[in-house]
């Protein structure tokens, strides 16, 4: 046994710093790193419940440390000890032999059948051997057969046939893996593998957290510049690992987040914010104090109220009372994430100063953000290739997962450096992104739980959750029913919610925190606005929701709504009578604009599509001149939309002086309809439903005291984008009824305020909402009932759809909510890449749309250029000064140029680089333009792009 010991070896020399790592070494190496994670890691709330599992206070450390370091136990078979040379022959010799024809057959029958999935059924069956009880051997052995990435079922880990034992290992093959078992687990500290057994079963949420947090410490213990191979048994023990991981730990900067939070006091809110609470803000932090545990919140104020101080100081009290040791904000967009990230970073500072550098902003394009990127520096190693070692000898046709991936450049070098790695954001103590982080959490990808062990012991607060439409919601429910198994207090902010919408949030996170399929409940109805429900279940078993309201701080606004009625093109029309109608509407927005403005004024201008927006721009552009127009929408690059974005909030931001008689009119898209913070004089938008019109209708007349023209001291809004008609139902502009539907618009349609009336805002905002959002056929003008009937069952069967096409991605097979294991949860395989764009494409419901980088080159210049005109290598190559403009020339094309773009490449010089190896060139001619497939497109910094 001594001799297999001595032999038997977990990492290579290649991918161990020049030494063989015996096998013993890498699983105490993993066992030591859990233990820091344990100290220095893991929030109040996980400790609490490992040591709830492992039987009592104190214990949950050493059997973290134990599932944690047994990960590997697999790799004490022929399947993995046959795959290097070198090892194998050093195995063989010691007398652990295999007949490797047959072995081979075995591996072309399943090539998954790695050390995985053989640690996965060796250690049921020597844990079994051990007496543990079958509940517990049911949610251990998928811990180490789901490591890599994905969990298996029970059938899938059986060895193949064709193999005839000799993947496993026969003979002495089994005594060899006993003792590695023993020896292992004597070494962390207890007497027998007897004695591990835990007492309870933790929750299947608990269990994909703890598979993360395996997988955190593998990869850590993985780094081999802290763990260089040990091939020596004699050097091998716990002691020695653990001075290994705690340089390891030194070195790469892990933290964790607040620690022990003390219940702040009333006084805590100015200590923050610099001011005292709203009465709404003091509702929602008086509604948390009360909660009997660890719940939901639905926060529903308007725009303005401040909502994310009340969220941000409801987490913390959430965070005191339940031991949560960071947050989780969950943004509607990239745009909106970067501003919430200094948000973020200002008040856990407020909190302990030091906290500001835990803060990681997690986003495809967070390069771009200057705050971000002022924290970073240059780091000149590549961020995955200290983990590579993990799987050696990984398979590229994996059908558990993805292909392996590209070992990327470190992105910039930061006090969380560990977390800027591949799939690892989540796991920084704090966290600012979109809400796709969260939504992938609840996806069927290899590594998910290493999303959840991120979203665990955290707080999470989610923004504008209104923005989620059917499709996305499927996801967003998911993610809130293992959230609520795992007991993670979720904080959820709307301007407002449909009572349908409420209610499925609330039933999702408390049929979790029941492990319920279904969980049915009554969740009130908030007696006014603005409001909170807080929904929890206590030990007793029966859900409490408790819901409370108050008055605003500001006094209601009365909104002039008028209609500017458009002619729509029909189906049939020619492309010149379409841009003719749409010409003329444009015109009719100038007018418009010229009369209201006459004075002075800002204006904010929303259409529901970029080429709506390009459109309107060009003739107000002729009309006011370049200086008195902005425009702002999707399809500028990455760089030109950070600087207008800037340059919009700057120039129409709340407190910036207005000089009298001055005009400014900004059109966007729906861009500037949430968390965008401007304060404009009137506003002019595209008919959208009534929730996301008054979002917009938010970004009017914010503060009291910003200078207005006489004629717009009143608040108006001019609703265009669609044509009433006498005696029958309206039309819509093609590209509304294509995002929203008929349904919704029509019945929106039907609440705008009549002449000389007006809107109550935020007064009259839930009672909007809810029958808009209701079933009250009634609500429709009769001459519009039997196009709203058609419209209502098309909406039906489009959402039925949606929903449906949404199920392929969850994490968990309908009716499946109840069971007790992850054996079997990546059912059918992994159902989109983990790349950012496959995973965005699934839970957004979109056509996986594609990212190009813009040069150009000149049809007599050989050379490659950016689009400000800097020379790139003849093959495209990138100088160090002119990486960032590179890389800031990023645009994401529409979806229906996605075919089309398949055939783009990097340019050759780009693919021996770091960041641009996969990077598509679109490459444009000298006046902007280029060829896409049978579609031509151009490129500004003034229109962005667009198809001619």
């Amino acid at each position: 046994m001594v001799r297999a010991l001595e032999t038997l070896w977990g990492k290579s020399r290649e991918r161990a710093g020049g030494k063989t790592n015996l096998l013993l070494a890498h699983l105490l190496d993993t066992a030591a790193v859990a233990e820091l994670l344990w100290d220095g890691f893991l929030a109040g709330s996980t400790r609490a419940a490992l040591d709830e599992v492992a039987g009592g206070p104190g214990r949950g450390r050493r059997l973290l440390a134990w599932l944690c370091g047994v990960h590997d136990c697999g790799k004490a078979t022929p399947t993995h000890q046959r795959l290097w040379p070198e090892g194998a022959e050093t195995v063989r010799r010691s007398g652990l032999t295999w007949v490797e024809a047959a072995a081979l057959a075995g591996a072309k029958q399943q090539k998954r059948w790695r050390h995985d999935w053989a640690g996965g059924l060796m250690t049921r069956e020597i844990l079994s051997e051990a007496a543990w009880d079958a509940e517990q051997l049911d949610w251990v052995w998928p811990l180490v057969a789901g490591h890599h990435g994905a969990f298996p079922s029970l059938r899938d880990v059986q060895e193949p046939r064709s193999a005839k034992g000799q993947l496993r290992g026969r003979g002495a093959w089994r005594q060899v893996q006993q003792a590695v078992l023993d020896v292992f687990t004597r070494e962390v500290g207890f007497e027998g593998l007897g004695e591990v057994e835990p007492v309870e079963v933790p929750s299947r949420a608990l269990q994909l957290q703890l598979s993360g947090l395996v997988v955190m410490a593998d990869w850590i213990a993985s780094d081999e510049r802290f763990f260089v191979g040990m091939d020596d048994l004699r050097l091998v023990s716990l002691e020695t690992s653990r001075g290994r991981a705690v340089s390891a730990w030194k070195a790469l900067g892990l933290q964790g987040g607040w620690g022990t939070l003390t219940v702040p006091g009333p006084e805590a809110f100015l200590d923050r914010f610099g001011y005292a609470p709203r009465p709404s803000q003091a509702m929602v932090v008086e509604a948390v104090r009360r909660m009997g545990g660890p719940g939901i919140v639905v926060v529903e104020a308007p725009m303005g109220e401040g909502k994310t101080e009340a969220a941000q100081a409801a987490a913390e009290v959430l965070a005191a009372r339940f031991g949560a040791d960071g947050v989780f904000v969950g943004m509607p967009t990239q745009a909106t994430s970067d501003p919430m990230f200094t948000r973020t970073r200002r008040w856990v500072q407020a909190i302990e100063g030091h906290l500001a550098s835990r803060v990681v902003l997690l986003h495809g394009k967070r390069a771009f953000n200057r705050e971000w990127k002022a924290l970073l520096e240059e780091a000149g190693e590549y961020a995955d290739e200290a983990f590579c070692g993990v799987d050696e000898f990984g398979l590229g046709d994996d059908p558990y997962g993805v292909e392996p991936e590209v070992r990327g450049a470190q992105e910039r070098q930061a006090p969380a450096e560990w977390f800027l790695g591949s799939k690892r954001g989540l796991l920084a103590p704090f966290v600012v992104g979109t809400v796709d982080q969260l939504l992938y959490a609840a996806t069927r990808t290899r590594h998910v739980m290493l999303r959840m062990a991120g979203l665990a012991g955290k707080v999470v607060i989610l923004d504008e959750v209104h923005a989620c439409d059917v499709y996305m919601s499927q996801f967003l429910r998911e993610a809130l029913r293992w959230l609520g198994q795992a007991g993670v207090p979720v904080l959820v902010l709307s301007a407002t919610l449909a009572p349908e919408q409420r209610r499925a949030l609330v039933e999702a996170y408390l049929a979790g925190a029941a492990s319920r399929e279904e969980l049915h409940v009554e969740v009130p109805v908030p007696p006014g606005y603005p409001s909170v429900t807080a929904a929890w279940l206590p030990a007793s078993g029966e859900p409490q929701i408790h819901a409370d309201a108050t008055s605003s701080w500001r006094e209601d606004l009365g909104v002039v709504v008028r209609v500017v009625s458009e002619t729509v093109p029909g189906a049939r029309c020619s492309r010149e009578e379409r841009k003719r109608l749409q010409g003329e509407a444009d015109a009719r927005v100038g007018d418009l604009l010229e009369g209201e403005l006459v004075d002075g004024g800002t204006a904010l201008v929303i259409r529901n599509s970029v080429a709506r927006a390009q459109s309107l721009y060009e003739e107000l552009r002729e009309r006011f001149g370049e200086d008195e127009v902005r425009l702002l929408h999707a399809r500028f690059t990455v760089a030109r939309r950070a600087d207008l974005t800037e340059e919009s909030l700057r120039l129409l931001g709340p407190r910036t002086p207005r000089p009298r008689g001055g005009r400014l009119i900004l059109v966007a898209t729906q861009l500037a309809e949430q968390s965008f913070d401007v304060d404009a004089d009137m506003l002019v938008t595209d008919l959208a439903p009534v929730d996301l019109l008054l979002q917009r209708v938010g970004r009017l007349h914010r503060h009291e005291d910003t200078w207005r023209p006489d004629g717009l001291r009143v608040p108006q809004v001019f609703v265009t984008g669609f044509e009433p008609r006498e005696g029958r139902e309206p039309t819509f502009a093609f590209a509304s009824e294509m995002i929203y539907g008929r349904h919704l618009l029509l019945r929106t349609a039907a609440v705008l305020p009549g002449a000389g009336e007006t809107w109550s805002v935020p007064g009259d905002v839930p009672e909007l909402v809810k029958r808009v959002y209701g079933a009250d056929a009634a609500l429709l003008p009769d001459t519009w009932r039997e196009a709203g009937e058609e419209a209502c069952r098309e909406q039906e069967n489009r959402d039925r759809a949606r929903a449906e096409n949404a199920r392929q991605f969850l994490l968990t097979a309908p009716g499946e909510h109840e069971r007790r294991t992850l054996a079997g949860l990546h059912y059918g395989g992994s159902t989109a890449g983990s790349d950012e764009n496959s995973l965005q494409a699934a839970v957004r419901d979109g056509d996986e749309s594609v990212e190009v980088v813009l040069v150009v080159r000149d049809e007599d210049d050989a050379v490659f250029r950016t689009l400000a005109g800097r020379a790139l290598g003849v093959n495209g190559e990138v100088a160090p000064d002119v990486l960032d403009e590179v890389l800031g020339s990023v645009v994401r094309l529409p979806p229906k140029f996605t075919q089309a773009a398949s055939q783009l490449r990097p340019l050759p010089g780009w693919l021996g680089h770091p960041w641009l190896r996969r990077s598509c060139a679109l490459v444009l001619d000298a006046s902007g333009r280029a060829r896409l497939g049978d579609f031509t497109v151009s490129y500004d910094d003034e229109f962005g792009l667009r198809h001619e």
